[in-house]
C-alpha cells in the first residue's frame, strides 16, 4: 500500500519510521516531511495546509492511507476532505478536532460532562478579564489562549503583572492572532503532569505508555513554554490505581461525549493530565499524538503501527490486541540556541558513529542540501534510548547527545530528573 503521513516534525519522522516496519506497506511518502524523513520516505514539496493541493497529489498517486499528524491541518478540515474520497485515514475530523482547537469548545464539554477539570472563567474583552484578575487576586494562575498557538499559548502568571501582560499580549496585541481573542482564566492545579496518548476508533479506546513532558525551555522548568523539551515513559505518577480512576473518569466518559455531541472521535486522542491530591484532571486535550511524546513512546510499540490506524479507520479497535515492551525510554530534544523565541537556523549537523540498537534520532527540524544535513527549525533533533530501567535510559541518551554536533545547539540537562525522584518518593497520595 501507498501510505502519505502529513507534517514536518520529530512526530512524523517517528511515525513514518515505525510505519517503515510494516510489510503491508510498499512507499511512503511525507508531506511535507523533513531532512530525516527524507532518508526513509518520498518528501512532498507541499504545505500541510494546502488542502486542495493535497488531495488533488492523493488522487494523482493513488494514495492508499493518508496519516494526518499536526494539529493545523486536522483544524483546517483536511480529514473532511480525505473522506469525502472515500480514501482511508487516521485522523478526526475538523469537528471531532475542536478538542484541541477550541480550549473554550473542550471546557465546555468536560463542565456539561462532569469530567474533572480546572475551575475557569472565558472573556473576550480585555477590561473584563483584568478587572476579574484584579478582584480574584489567586496565584499562580493560568492563562490559555483559546485556539492553537504552536504549544506556546498557555501562561502560568505568578502575579497580577504577570498575569495581565499576558492578557494584553493576547486580546489586546494578538499575539496569536485569532487564536488569542478569546481567553480562557483558569485556576491553577498542583500536583504530577501526566501525558496520556490513545488510540480510539470513536468507541473503543487503548491507553498507550504514560509519559511525562519537560515543556519549558530551561533546567528546573523555567524559562518560556515550549513545543517540549523531552519526554520519558513510563510515568511514575501513572500508578494502576490512578490508571483505572483516567480510565472510569475521565477516557471512557470523553469518548462518550464526543459521541453526543455527534463528533465521534477517531484517531490519537492526547490527555494531558494533572494528579492532584483530589485526583486526576485534566489539563488540556490535544487531538493527535503529542510531540515529543511520540518519539518516546513509538520505539516501545510492539504491535503493527499500520495495523492499529488501520482498525482505527475501520472502528475494529476491540479486534486487535495492542502491546507494548515493558520497558523505558528517554528522549531529549536538541534545539537551536534561542528557541523558543529568536534563533538562527542553517547551521551544518554533525553524527558521528551513532549506535541505533537502543538509540534513534528522530528529525524534528533539519533539511538535506547537497546531502548535507543542516538545521532548519527551532527544535532540530530528538534523541531517544530505550532501556530496562529509566535511570539507564536517561543516562544512554545523553551518552548518545555526545556524537552528535552543530553550532548553538542547546538542550536541557535534566530531562527525566523529575521521574527519578517520584521513583524514589512514596507514592503520590490520591484521594478516591
Amino acid at each position: 500500500m501507498k501510505v502519505l503521513v502529513i507534517g514536518k516534525g520529530g512526530r512524523e519522522d517517528a511515525i513514518i519510521k515505525s510505519l517503515k516496519k510494516s510489510d503491508k506497506i510498499s512507499q511512503l511518502y511525507a508531506l511535507p516531511g523533513n531532512g530525516g524523513t527524507e532518508l526513509v520516505a518520498k518528501n512532498i514539496a507541499i504545505s500541510e495546509l494546502d488542502n486542495e493541493k493535497i488531495i488533488d497529489f492523493i488522487k494523482e498517486e493513488k494514495i492508499d492511507f493518508v496519516v494526518v499528524a499536526p494539529d493545523n491541518p486536522l483544524a483546517n478540515g483536511l480529514i473532511d476532505l480525505i473522506e469525502k474520497e472515500k480514501i482511508p485515514s487516521f485522523g478526526p475530523t475538523k469537528k471531532a478536532a475542536q478538542i484541541e482547537s477550541s480550549k473554550i469548545f473542550a471546557k465546555k464539554l468536560m463542565t456539561k460532562y462532569n469530567i474533572p477539570t480546572a475551575k475557569y472563567e472565558i472573556f473576550d474583552d480585555y477590561y473584563k478579564a483584568v478587572k476579574y484578575l484584579d478582584e480574584k487576586n489567586e496565584y499562580p494562575i493560568v492563562i490559555k489562549a483559546d485556539g492553537l498557538a504552536f504549544g506556546k499559548g498557555v501562561v502560568v502568571a505568578k502575579n497580577f503583572q504577570e498575569a495581565s501582560k499576558a492578557v494584553e499580549d493576547m486580546i489586546k496585541n494578538e499575539k496569536f492572532k485569532e487564536s488569542g481573542k478569546k481567553i480562557i482564566i483558569e485556576e491553577f492545579l498542583e500536583g504530577i503532569e501526566v501525558s496520556m496518548l490513545t488510540f480510539t476508533d470513536g468507541k473503543t479506546i487503548v491507553p498507550m505508555v504514560s509519559c511525562l513532558d519537560h515543556k519549558r525551555a530551561f533546567e528546573d522548568d523555567k524559562g518560556p513554554n515550549t513545543g517540549g523539551m523531552g519526554a520519558v515513559c513510563p510515568n511514575p505518577a501513572y500508578t494502576e490505581m490512578v490508571a483505572k480512576i483516567c480510565e472510569e473518569e475521565i477516557f471512557i466518559p470523553t469518548i462518550k461525549a464526543m459521541q453526543k455531541e455527534n463528533a465521534p472521535f477517531k484517531g490519537c486522542l492526547y490527555f494531558g493530565l494533572m494528579i492532584t491530591k483530589k485526583g486526576p484532571k485534566v489539563i488540556e486535550y490535544n487531538s493527535r499524538f503529542g510531540d515529543p511524546e511520540t518519539q518516546a513512546i513509538l520505539p516501545l510499540l510492539k504491535t503493527d503501527l499500520f495495523t492499529i490506524m488501520q482498525a482505527t479507520y475501520e472502528e475494529k479497535l476491540e479486534t486487535i490486541k495492542i502491546e507494548f515492551e515493558k520497558k523505558c525510554s528517554a528522549c531529549i530534544i536538541l534545539a537551536s540556541k534561542g528557541y523558543p523565541e529568536k534563533y538562527i537556523t542553517g547551521y551544518e549537523i554533525n553524527i558521528k558513529d551513532f549506535d541505533e540498537k537502543n538509540c534513534y534520532v528522530f528529525h524534528s527540524g533539519t533539511k538535506l542540501e547537497n546531502n548535507i544535513l543542516k538545521t532548519a527549525s527551532g527544535r532540530v533533533l530528538s534523541v531517544c534510548c530505550v532501556e530496562k530501567t529509566l535511570e539507564s535510559a536517561i543516562e544512554n541518551a545523553y551518552k548518545a547527545i555526545e556524537k552528535i554536533k552543530f553550532k548553538d545547539m542547546q538542550y536541557r540537562k535534566d530531562i527525566g530528573k523529575k521521574a527519578l525522584k517520584l521513583l524514589k518518593d512514596q507514592p503520590l497520595n490520591v484521594n478516591i
